[in-house]
């Protein structure tokens, strides 16, 4: 806030300005409604607040859900694995135990029907399956009909090749596929993750696969869980505001009643007042602030009276009188002192009060271009919202050059590298919509990878103004031609527009200068640029005719990065 001290020769302007924007606030508005508008407020705030909650909630429960599906699907692989490393122990140890005594086709089938009789589970799932390396479906204690088969190119509705797949995977030690299959208990596809491994000697893909639907039912369970608690703290926030809400037009209606007895008080005082002398009682008086205004209001009609009984007695005589007037006129010099220490101290009131209001336009100015590209990322570009847009980009200028103002004798801009070919497009590219709405376009030369040593803040002041000059002044339906480029040991940026001539091309960088008394604008944006360029050492030459308007600025070697 002590940015702002530096705008004290504004004070008058900022406050008659504020004068206005109050009144047309309040105007014809009663305490009441004024206590009413604040409530209406309050609830927007609790509705807000409802709103966030409930987002909060549900990226919870996302976040917890992917925690919860990620679990699932380790623990159900680790499940997998275990079954099909089980199954191949199996296998090898009837391989090694009867291979030399047992007819290798039998040996087989043996191990097929044991396998078959001893895994799976009662729904149908979790059962084992064996191929040949070569597709041929072998064991499937559920799908009978495509035994014998060859389903090495089968793939499922995403495409993928399921069966190839975990024949290559199983020959590389063993790895998951992820498919859609079809799931016995609901005869309907589901996702699915199966693991295989390879039993070389006979040249089996032995796997088995787990189901992944369940994880979703207990997600959409969970999902249910949290409607009904989200709508639970939905219902009792919306009672305990219709509580508030309802407590809070009772308090309104009793202070207001008593606010409006209090004025009664203060009126009829003044009525009695200007007829005879009365002093209100303060015992009639209850709130503190009205207490204080008693006080104020019974010595002004003591003073009022004394007043009248010194004059009466001054025409008894002209001695007693000229003694009395001389009395009388120490007391106006006093009274006058006070009134004016009371004066510089609402002025000074008055400039904390502007100041700080000034500093409020920041935020809705904030909120004002934020969704401004809200609404144009959602429902794309519009005539009128642009003519807006190009409005607020006027005020954020106007804004940083007063914050600007107000801050340069007490801040250093600290200077730093900068690419200045892409921070000049950048600043071109914000003033675009200013310039169509004008009916102007600007055109960028631009020299790439030029960099230079310089403060930011101080850069954009430079660019900015310039560039909203061009557009205010130039003539309608003509180009704004900025460049920038090296010239020998010098930077040099340019603009050029067709405007009118510029009468007095070294007045136009002094304060509160204005070509013409009818023209927008404080004249400050140029002073700005002056002052800066006078303190960086950059050279300023402005050529003006009837034709055209060309500001040069001239950025020393030394000032590039």
């Amino acid at each position: 806030m002590s940015a702002w001290l530096g705008l004290g020769w504004m004070s008058s302007k900022r406050s008659s300005l504020s004068e206005r924007s109050l009144s047309r606030l309040f105007h014809h508005k009663t305490i009441t409604s004024i206590h009413l508008w604040g409530m209406f407020v309050m609830l927007l705030l609790i509705a807000l607040f409802i709103a966030l909650v409930v987002h909060e909630e549900y990226a919870d429960f996302d976040r917890e859900a992917a925690q919860i599906r990620k679990r699932y699907i380790q623990k159900q692989k680790e499940s997998i694995v275990f079954d099909t490393e089980r199954v191949l122990g199996f296998i090898r140890h009837a391989y090694r135990s009867h291979r030399d005594v047992t007819n290798e086709d039998k040996l087989k089938n043996q191990v097929i029907d044991a396998i078959e009789h001893l895994y799976g589970r009662q729904d149908g799932t979790g059962y084992i399956f064996i191929y040949s390396d070569k597709g041929v479906k072998l064991s499937d204690p559920v799908q009978t009909q495509d035994i014998g088969k060859n389903l090495y190119d089968y793939r499922d509705v995403d495409g993928v090749q399921v069966i190839k797949a975990l024949i290559d995977n199983s020959k590389k030690g063993g790895g998951f596929v992820s498919y859609q299959w079809m799931k016995p208990t609901t005869g309907e596809l589901s996702p699915k993750i199966s693991y295989a491994r390879y039993f070389e000697p006979w040249g089996w893909m032995v796997g088995t696969g787990v189901y992944l639907d369940e994880v979703e039912k207990l997600i959409g369970s969970e999902r249910t869980a949290l409607k009904e608690r989200l709508i639970k703290y939905l219902m009792e926030i919306l009672s305990l505001a219709v509580i508030l809400t309802g407590l809070g037009f009772i308090l309104v209606v009793i202070i207001n009643r008593i606010i409006a007895r209090e004025i009664n008080t203060f009126s009829q005082f003044f009525k009695d007042a200007s007829r005879s002398y009365r002093e209100i009682d303060t015992d009639q008086v209850h709130l503190g602030e009205f207490k204080k205004m008693v006080k104020y209001s019974n010595r002004m009609v003591s003073e009022i009276h004394k007043r009248k009984n010194r004059l009466k007695k001054a025409n008894l005589s002209l001695e007693k009188k000229v003694a009395e007037k001389t009395e009388d006129l120490r007391e106006q010099n006093r009274l006058l002192e006070e009134e004016k220490r009371f004066s510089e101290s609402v002025v000074q009131a008055q400039e904390s009060f502007i100041k700080h209001s000034i500093h409020e336009i920041n935020t809705p100015l904030a909120v004002i271009m934020t969704h401004i590209d809200i609404y144009k990322m959602k429902y794309g570009e519009n005539r009128y919202l642009g003519k807006i847009e190009a409005a607020s980009k006027i005020i954020a200028t106007i804004y940083d050059d007063l914050s600007y103002m107000v801050k340069k004798d007490r801040q250093i801009y600290e200077k730093e590298r900068i690419d200045f070919s892409s921070y000049l497009a950048e600043r071109i590219d914000f003033f675009d919509e200013v310039a169509a709405g004008n009916r102007h376009r600007i055109i960028a030369r631009i020299e790439e990878r030029i960099r230079i040593r310089f403060s930011v803040t101080e850069l954009q002041r430079i660019i900015d103004n310039n560039l909203s000059n061009a557009v205010k002044y130039a003539k309608k339906d003509t180009d704004i031609l900025v460049s920038l480029v090296h010239e020998g040991s010098d930077i040099v940026l340019r603009f050029e527009t067709a405007s009118k001539r510029i009468a007095d091309t070294k007045r136009i960088f002094e304060a509160f200068h204005r070509e013409e008394d009818g023209m927008a604008g404080m004249g400050l944006g140029l002073e700005i640029v002056g002052s800066i360029c006078r303190k960086e050492g950059v050279e300023i030459d402005v050529l003006s005719d009837d034709e055209r308007t060309l500001f040069t600025y001239r950025f020393k070697q030394e000032e590039r990065g």
